[in-house]
């Protein structure tokens, strides 16, 4: 090669300007790529964290929602007390609660019972108008 052609092949300095719009665009990309390092690096903890974590269901239950533990050998048993005389025309149940639906001494009662505290928790009289 010639002279002349190294001397062409050299690149020319960049105006002040252009440098320091250069040096900026350089900042720019370490800053978000260490960002992008510290997100993936919060993605992997969070995945590693899951997997070892030990379960946190007991061995001989099974969870229920709202907090019924129910035994996973066996069902659960439990004694609805409803009134003396109550005919039950209809049961609906939704998570822990069963709704009684019936009549008692010729009044339409909606009786709601809760699995997860045992008893009777409301007692609703219908009244038609």
């Amino acid at each position: 090669m010639t002279k002349t052609q190294i001397e062409d092949q050299q690149e020319e300095p960049l105006d002040p300007g252009m440098e320091r719009i250069r040096r900026k665009m350089i900042i720019l990309q370490l800053v978000s790529g260490g960002v992008m390092f510290l997100c993936l690096m919060a993605v992997l903890g969070a995945i590693v964290y899951k997997v070892t974590r030990p379960s946190p269901q007991a061995e001989n239950t099974t969870q229920v929602s709202g907090g019924l533990s129910v035994p996973a050998d066996q069902p659960l048993t439990a004694t609805a007390s409803l009134p003396a005389g109550f005919v039950v025309q209809s049961v609906s149940h939704s998570g822990n609660q069963i709704l009684f639906y019936g009549q008692l001494n010729g009044t339409s009662k909606a009786l709601i019972f809760d699995l997860s505290v045992g008893r009777v928790i409301a007692d609703v009289t219908v009244v038609s108008h």
